[in-house]
């Protein structure tokens, strides 16, 4: 009986988010603890990488941005990251962290914590857990000003900054922006703030935001929220979604909006779209992602919608890269030759769907009955319109439904 309880919790533990409490020893600063926490596909998927997230404050930090990365995920709208959230709150810790000397730059116990992060944290996390390149750092007030310091960088460790109502050092409201202007790898930074916090730290925010606002062809994407009625905690649980969404705008299935608005609206490309929807995550972010069947459906729906049969072939060989036992690609060579009247093609093109694998709702039955309804139908010559067939397809415009 105890037996099967253990591979019970083993087996319900694997779906869930793992907290695992760390530390190290440094160099410079002492022994360091911090907790790492890996996605619920952690386990089950071990030839997956991840993205990271680095938290100032973790103790209080990690709540409001593992909630939102939980929610985000489960919908398919957000990738699953590993988080790293930093213990400071312990007496003056985060004040002695965050140090910087006159001139506004890390100084005696900044410049070590600022040391340790980049050359003994995140190598420690990296060799032990399986992550990718993109790397994203947040902090609260004071830790917020902190983390811009690796702005200040030529090659910054760090690809996305979410500063959260931040206390700057001097001159840090100007030097952000030249930093902007001269960092040549692709930089996400976000700023936030509250109506209701202090008003040196909301003044020294809004000429940042001027500042950044003022650079001529930006490079990097930039977002700044300042919340109406928020206080300088209230704005944290304001923020921590519109930031996380922000940085991974395009991430998210094709929407009904981006369908309407976008996609159909197009004169031609619509294969194109979406291969370039997965080819800019992995460039953006590294993150090998295979196409989502519901964006196939979208594809699908709008060269139908606008008749652009020829690309039915393109979306074919795409289905066939990702899902090569599986009929989708095959559906879709068929359904090309369907629409361009070449009956006889389509027939045998249905047909060897029996070889292959069903995926949703293109079972093999399916494909034999739209070959047998075409049977003995004549193709058409090719200047002739193409022959609807009144055979239904399951092709349908995107939802908002996960699948």
């Amino acid at each position: 009986m105890k037996k099967f309880l253990l591979l019970i919790l083993l087996a319900t533990t694997s779906l869930f988010a793992q907290r695992i409490p760390e530390s190290i020893e440094t160099k410079k600063i002492g022994t360091r603890s911090f907790t790492v926490v890996t996605p619920p596909s952690y386990e089950s998927n071990p030839e997956k990488n991840y993205p990271t997230l680095v938290l100032l404050d973790g103790e209080y930090l990690l709540d409001p941005f593992e909630g939102i990365l939980k929610y985000g995920s489960y919908w398919d709208d957000l990738p699953e990251m590993i988080i790293i959230a930093i213990d400071q709150n312990n007496g003056e810790t985060r004040f002695k962290d965050s140090e910087f000397d006159e001139a506004g730059f890390p100084s005696g116990s900044g410049a070590n914590f600022f040391e340790f992060i980049g050359v003994e944290l995140l190598p420690y996390v990296e060799k032990k857990y399986r992550t990718l390149p993109f790397r994203m750092i947040s902090g609260h007030d004071t830790t917020a000003g902190f983390l811009n310091f690796y702005l200040y960088k030529d090659n910054p460790i760090f690809n996305a900054y979410i500063s959260l109502a931040p206390e700057m050092a001097p001159e840090m409201e100007k030097r952000i922006a030249d930093r902007l202007t001269k960092i040549t790898k692709p930089i996400f930074y976000y700023q936030a703030t509250g109506e209701g916090d202090l008003k040196e730290i909301n003044e020294k925010a809004a000429e940042l935001d001027a500042n950044i606002k003022a650079i001529p062809n930006a490079t990097f994407k930039y977002q700044n929220d300042a919340f109406k009625g928020a206080s300088h905690y209230s704005l944290v649980a304001k923020a921590v979604p519109n930031a996380i969404y922000f940085i991974f705008d395009g991430y998210q299935p094709i929407s009904m909006v981006e369908f309407q608005d976008k996609i159909l609206k197009l004169e031609a490309g619509y294969t194109d779209y979406l291969i370039a929807k997965y080819d800019e995550l992995e460039k953006r972010f590294g993150l090998k992602l295979k196409p989502r069947l519901s964006d196939f459906k979208a594809i699908e729906a709008a060269i139908l919608k606008n008749k652009a049969y020829n690309e039915l072939q393109t979306l074919g060989e795409y289905a066939d890269k990702h899902y090569p036992k599986t009929i989708l690609g095959t559906y879709h060579q068929a359904l090309y030759f369907e629409k361009t009247g070449n009956f006889k093609k389509a027939v045998k093109t249905y047909q060897r769907a029996f070889t292959l694998e069903s995926i949703r709702e293109l079972t093999k039955d399916y494909m034999l009955n739209r070959a047998e309804a075409l049977k003995g139908k004549e193709d058409k010559p090719s200047e002739e319109e193409p022959t609807e067939v009144p055979a239904e397809t399951p092709t349908e415009e995107p939802t908002e439904k996960k699948e």
